[in-house]
């Protein structure tokens, strides 16, 4: 006899004020950029260089992935404890679609919840920028005949 599948899914979702984000790139710079994203998200949002060859962002991008963040977090649902942000990145795959990928505290928390497969959806309209997390978990349960 087969062992029974048991099959567990967690949601996060969450909304990001765009204007929020730019604010803190204005205000902080590389000091927000460089603790928040990874070297490859912040390559997927980087902008032509503008006046003077300075990097200039695309807020939009940059809050869609901050609020995947949250999102994941909602999902692996840590306790007592921060992550480092960038323990979780949003990584554009060459087909232009994105994927979760884990790292540190946030990948253990991940194993430790069973969490098998994170899949994301993000977007933007005026003002806001939002994303939604799905989990999912397969296990097998042990000991049933």
């Amino acid at each position: 006899m087969s062992t029974p599948v048991r099959t567990e899914l967690r949601v996060g979702l969450d909304i990001v004020a765009i204007d929020e984000v730019a604010d803190s790139v204005e205000c902080f710079g590389d000091r927000y950029l460089l603790r928040i994203f990874t070297s490859h998200e912040l390559s997927c949002c980087r902008r032509n260089a503008g006046p003077g060859g300075a990097d200039t962002w695309s807020s939009e991008s940059l809050a869609g992935r901050f609020a995947a963040k949250e999102a994941v977090m909602k999902v692996l649902r840590p306790v007592e404890m921060q992550l480092d942000w960038r323990s979780i990145e949003v990584h554009r795959m060459t087909g232009g679609w994105c994927q979760i990928r884990l790292s540190g505290k946030a990948e253990e928390l991940a194993v430790d919840a069973g969490i098998d497969e994170l899949s994301v959806s993000m977007s933007h309209e005026a003002t806001v920028a939002a994303a939604v997390v799905v989990g999912w978990s397969s296990h097998r349960d042990r000991g049933v005949a």
